[in-house]
């Protein structure tokens, strides 16, 4: 039963094509999940089908009757709204009647002369059958660690809007839900309960999250969004990536094959005598659709990271006797810890118990209380925190980085331009200009990640780092914290990410307490005798770019000064095509940068010479 059509949908901002007549649909019980590259579209496509935007063209449509809800990448609340009146907003009657009964309930505690009003709340419960439901939604509730229902939404941390936000979308009892991002500034706690009830509850479900153990537990289906375009995968994250692995193999060979026939071809079709018989036009007919399969590109781009850290000394950061906390709330207490070279801590606990306070005092941020710490002459830190950073929407993104260098060191020893390092982490050249306003939440989440490592830290500490970032950037950045020389410190939701990177943990237990565990996350929990996240894959490289149709021209007999253009193509591409094949040679042997990057430049002004001057002359040979 179909549940969701999505039919011819395309959007752009400003000059930008974010998504190109996408087609697709999900039935009854099927819960996928979007993936793809910051910026690409996830949560633009998200808000279109959750009524929050409006496509430029195309039709989203649910299927008549379906309860849908939707939990926001960034909830809002109205500031002195409460959790009650924020949890039961929805214009459901069973909703109201809990609500009030709720409320009279928390009201006759305070003032024992209104509970006659329970009576006729209680009545309505009974009519409406209300009872078993709310039992489910205090279950929820208590799940989420949601327990004071008059608490204002003003007074609540990140944390704490965001189980707030999951407990709205989920009382009504949805049969569609759609989630973007739900694991952000959550505990883990939460994360695994979250897991574990989506996994195991009937409905139907899209989704956009980076977390990759959530993926392999939760989704059936994966819908990758490149490109404008959409591919679906059945299965979960670890079968998406071979499949996606497989897909990408035989569209690779496929398009080789197809530009080694072209070739041929193509000599044939400047060959070819101005009168044509029928089976010479079928002929040109399959090749026009030979050309459409050659122009199939491989998108390659992936994010390159290979900054250079500082080196260390033997003394690197002692902490001695360290206690810190607020109105009289212990978050630290008598905390002593020396770090070596190359160690790397994780940090778990639940939200409120100290752990950013932790590393604001780490990176000097903040006086503690009691205690000193004692870091090493040669300890440089890179601190990257889980606030978004401040960028002037108004200003460029290669100024942003030119205010940190205009030149770069690489770990190889070569100096790059800013704006290469740009072009490296996934900005190219026409994004650089382009204002810090105009980028998502993720790309503006690599450019803050871009500005910490520039600074060549080798005492690496990142707090949240996989929040807003896509699956590519976190296995690249993994990829370069596996070969981190310094010092790092982790503080994140992502147990994938944990497991891959820490050796031990520090665990935030509560009232100032803080144990050092040896080993990772999945081995914490299975200390503790509960459920182990599943094995995940890592990612493949990036899908190829779906094929453009070639349209070809039809029009009236050439004119004297075209047959001469014509003539004038068919003897410059054999020059052109030897002279980028002398260049591909050339680049074989070159091991200077700056010369690499030269001769690249004219290979690809090359290519595109030669793919226009190809797609000219095909149009006057139609027309000869």
């Amino acid at each position: 039963m179909n549940y969701l059509s999505v039919e011819n949908l395309a959007k752009s901002f400003d000059e930008r094509q974010l998504l190109e007549e996408i087609t697709f649909g999900l039935e009854q019980g099927q819960k996928a999940a979007l993936v793809g590259v910051n910026g690409c579209g996830k949560s633009t496509l998200l808000r279109i089908i959750a009524g929050q935007e409006r496509p430029d063209k195309g039709t989203v449509s649910f299927r008549k009757g379906l309860r849908v809800s939707i939990l926001s990448q960034h909830p809002l609340f109205a500031e002195e709204e409460t959790i009650l009146q924020a949890v039961f907003s929805e214009d459901i009657e069973e909703l109201k009647v809990i609500r009030d009964y709720e409320l009279a309930l928390i009201r006759a505690e305070s003032h024992p002369e209104q509970a006659a009003n329970l009576s006729v709340l209680m009545e309505k419960m009974d009519a409406l059958n209300a009872w078993d439901y709310e039992h489910q939604i205090k279950q929820l509730l208590g799940k989420l660690g949601i327990h004071d229902l008059e608490q204002k939404m003003g007074s609540l941390s990140g944390g704490q809007r965001k189980r707030v936000a999951i407990a709205q979308a989920l009382v009504v009892k949805p049969d569609f839900l759609i989630l973007d991002e739900p694991t952000n500034h959550l505990d883990l706690d939460v994360i695994e309960w979250l897991e574990n009830y989506l996994a195991t509850q009937n409905l139907t479900l899209l989704m956009v999250t980076h977390d990759r153990y959530f993926l392999d537990r939760v989704t059936n289906e994966i819908v990758e969004l490149e490109q404008g375009q959409v591919y679906r995968y059945k299965g979960n994250y670890s079968q998406f990536l071979e499949k996606k692995e497989e897909r990408m193999a035989m569209e690779a060979a496929s398009v080789d094959k197809a530009k080694n026939l072209m070739r041929k071809e193509l000599e044939w079709m400047r060959r070819q005598p101005k009168a044509r018989g029928t089976k010479a036009k079928y002929r040109v007919e399959a090749f026009y659709d030979l050309k459409d399969k050659a122009s199939k590109k491989v998108a390659n781009a992936e994010m390159e990271v290979n900054l250079k850290g500082e080196r260390q000394g033997k003394k690197i950061l002692e902490i001695n006797h360290l206690s810190h906390g607020y109105g009289g709330q212990n978050l630290i207490e008598d905390f002593s810890y020396v770090f070596r070279r190359k160690e790397r801590v994780g940090i778990i606990g639940p939200n409120g118990v100290g752990k950013s306070t932790f590393l604001n005092i780490l990176t000097q941020k903040l006086t503690p209380n009691q205690g000193t710490l004692d870091i090493g002459l040669t300890t440089k830190f890179g601190y990257y925190t889980q606030d978004e950073a401040i960028f002037n929407p108004g200003q460029k993104v290669l100024d942003v980085i030119q205010e940190v260098a205009e030149f770069i060191k690489l770990s190889d020893g070569r100096e790059v331009s800013a704006s290469q390092l740009l072009n490296q982490f996934l900005f190219p050249p026409a994004m650089q200009h382009n204002f810090i306003g105009k980028l998502s939440g993720g790309e503006k989440r690599r450019l803050q990640l871009l500005r910490v490592l520039m600074a060549n830290p080798n005492f690496l500490i990142l707090d949240e780092p996989t929040n807003d970032l896509d699956i590519v950037t976190l296995n690249v950045l993994e990829d370069y914290l596996d070969r981190f020389d310094g010092c790092l410190v982790i503080v994140s939701h992502d147990r994938y990410f944990m497991d891959r990177l820490v050796d031990h943990l520090f665990v935030f237990e509560g009232k100032g307490k803080i144990g050092d565990f040896p080993g990772n996350y999945t081995d914490y929990r299975s200390q503790y005798d509960l459920p182990a996240a599943p094995e995940a894959s890592t990612e493949p490289a990036k899908a190829k770019e779906p094929a453009k149709p070639v349209a070809s021209a039809a029009g009236p007999k050439l004119t004297y000064n075209e047959k001469r253009e014509m003539d004038n193509i068919g003897k410059t591409l054999p020059i052109l095509e030897q002279e980028r094949a002398a260049l591909q040679q050339q680049l074989l042997t070159e091991t200077e940068y700056g010369k690499l990057e030269e001769i690249s430049t004219k290979i690809k002004g090359l290519s595109d010479q030669i793919d226009e001057l190809e797609l000219r002359w095909l149009e006057l040979s139609d027309r000869a």
